[in-house]
């Protein structure tokens, strides 16, 4: 993964200090990005427990938000990212915490032997990652129960940024241009590698980037329940967080 890792934009962008240290403020600072925080730590706690003891990998740990939170809940938790300045915010996060270790290595080719963790996860990584049905299928071979991913949707307002960042990507810009999945993509290479997914999870039906533009949580929670209510979340909603299970 040298050449990718030489010319890809998701390691270069999260090797910088300034990034790292921004990190948090920028994606779950004000209102929405605490309610985007706060969703997404009460489905990770209910889609693992019972977490008492259980051995968890947390890969693109990132400033360790995740890993922390696990760990808290009785967790035994190893968290991996690429960018040793992301973790380097991650580890002062965790403090002195006995049930978190964290170390540097590539969700594409991950450290660990077959089937060694109860579960993996996966978060805001693979819509970033150069080869992202390799880092899938890394995440399933290490995995013994479960693993827990998520991404944003092709049939949702964000594949319409998507193709905008593409486009200034092409044009020379710096930007993160993610790419977006559709179901039936993410449930076959699952299934490829013996898993089935449970437990699907979707999040906002407008964009989050409207909802932090008008930055009203009792808004956002207010529209978006009304577009659930009509069907529109289960069509268009994302990000998508899902849990699968392994079959064999």
């Amino acid at each position: 993964m040298s050449d990718q890792k030489d010319s890809h934009y998701s390691y270069s962008v999260y090797a910088d200090p300034r990034t790292a240290e921004q990190f948090d403020a920028a994606r779950f600072g004000g209102p929405i990005g605490a309610l985007v925080a706060d969703a997404q730590e009460r489905f990770l706690v209910s889609a693992l427990a019972p977490l008492e003891g259980l051995a968890v990998l947390d890969v693109g740990t990132g400033t360790g938000r995740a890993a922390v939170l696990l760990a808290g809940s009785g967790a035994r938790v190893t968290g991996v990212d690429a960018s040793a300045e992301m973790l380097a915010v991650a580890t002062r996060r965790a403090g002195s915490s006995p049930s978190i270790a964290f170390a540097r290595g590539d969700a594409h080719a991950l450290a660990f032997s077959n089937c060694s963790f109860d579960a993996a996860v996966c978060l805001r990584v693979i819509m970033h990652t150069p080869g992202w049905r390799r880092v899938v299928a890394e995440l399933c071979r290490v995995s013994r129960r479960q693993v827990v991913l998520d991404y944003p949707a092709l049939a949702s307002a964000a594949a319409l940024q998507a193709v905008t960042r593409r486009a200034a990507a092409l044009a020379g810009r710096r930007v993160e241009a993610y790419r977006v999945f559709s179901d039936r993509a993410i449930r076959e290479v699952l299934a490829s590698h013996g898993f089935r997914i449970v437990r699907v999870e979707r999040q906002f039906v407008l964009p989050i980037a409207l909802h932090k533009a008008i930055g009203s949580r009792s808004f956002t929670t207010r529209v978006e329940r009304s577009l659930a209510a009509v069907g529109l979340l289960g069509l268009f909603g994302s990000p998508v967080t899902v849990v699968a299970e392994r079959t064999a």
